[in-house]
């Protein structure tokens, strides 16, 4: 389902990390990597300053995909290497276009740590434009990743960006022989810190059931070996990566609608506490501009 699949990097150990993870996934899918670094020269510093220290950059982004393509080749994987100058995120999201690759994987931050996402890095903006998946892999989690995924999850709120992620799950889980888990958090925040608790089984909304049952059925019809369907109750962030913990989840599925869910970012938007906090990477999938009902 993967053919092409662009590895933006750093260098950084962040980026190594995430390397590994693409690796398994190229690998699993018979697919050609594409090793892209960026000279960032979009900085106004860089701006200022004359050719010979820009070359010094593109030297060293050329040392550095040419090392994550030597790892590519160790694991005979195919690879295509690029060094490009300019913006990290323009030129990330034009090389998936020109290129027609089948996702990006992206570490969530970088060398400039992890403050630099929470702020708006390059992978959140990637997220929020790309018009192919993004599997972003959060390497300051302890939590060993695995690819083929053997559990695999997708939360649900029956909107067109679940929609979409629902389609996508379907085709990994037929890809990979995993276990789709299809998920729906009925949010209690608005009824209090005990709503969980007091909150039965058979009070979930009638929508809830709606939501999964439809969900379950998509996947059953897919030909998916494994599927079960849950609703549960909370916070949704806080309740998504229970689920993880608790099912052994190894990759997740979200749909996003972009900007409109991670501008939000600073007050805690449900995606921003996921991309940052999964312990497991999560592939995003994000509606079109020209299907998302704006």
């Amino acid at each position: 389902m993967y053919d092409d699949i662009l590895f933006p990097t750093d260098g950084s150990d962040p980026a190594a990390s995430a390397l590994e993870y693409a690796l398994d996934v190229a690998s699993e899918h018979d697919a050609t990597i594409h090793v892209l670094n960026v000279a960032d020269t979009s900085r106004d510093s860089l701006a200022r300053t004359g050719d010979e220290v820009i070359d010094a950059l593109e030297r060293e982004g050329r040392q550095i995909v040419d090392e994550a393509a030597g790892r590519a080749r160790e694991r005979g994987v195919s690879v295509v290497t690029a060094v490009f100058r300019g913006d990290p995120y323009n030129a990330i999201v034009e090389y998936s276009e020109q290129s027609a690759v089948d996702c990006i994987v992206l570490p969530t931050h970088g060398r400039r740590g992890i403050q630099r996402f929470l702020l708006g890095s390059v992978t959140e903006r990637v997220i929020n434009t790309a018009s192919v998946p993004v599997i972003a892999v959060n390497p300051g989690r302890g939590r060993a990743r695995r690819y083929p995924c053997r559990q695999l999850l997708v939360p649900t709120d029956g909107s067109r960006g679940a929609e979409l992620a629902v389609r996508h799950g379907i085709a990994v889980a037929n890809a990979t022989g995993a276990t789709l888990h299809l998920l729906h958090v009925v949010e209690t925040g608005r009824l209090g810190p005990d709503a969980r608790s007091t909150l039965d089984e058979d009070e979930f909304p009638e929508r809830a059931t709606e939501i999964v049952a439809e969900a379950v059925n998509t996947a059953e019809s897919a030909s998916v070996d494994a599927v079960t369907g849950t609703i549960e109750a909370g916070d949704p962030s806080r309740e998504i990566r229970a689920y993880v913990d608790a099912n052994a989840i190894d990759l997740a599925i979200l749909g996003t609608h972009g900007e409109r869910e991670f501008n939000r970012y600073v007050m805690g938007g449900v995606s921003a506490k996921i991309v940052r906090t999964s312990p497991v990477p999560v592939v995003w999938v994000r509606v079109p501009e020209s299907d998302d009902g704006s």
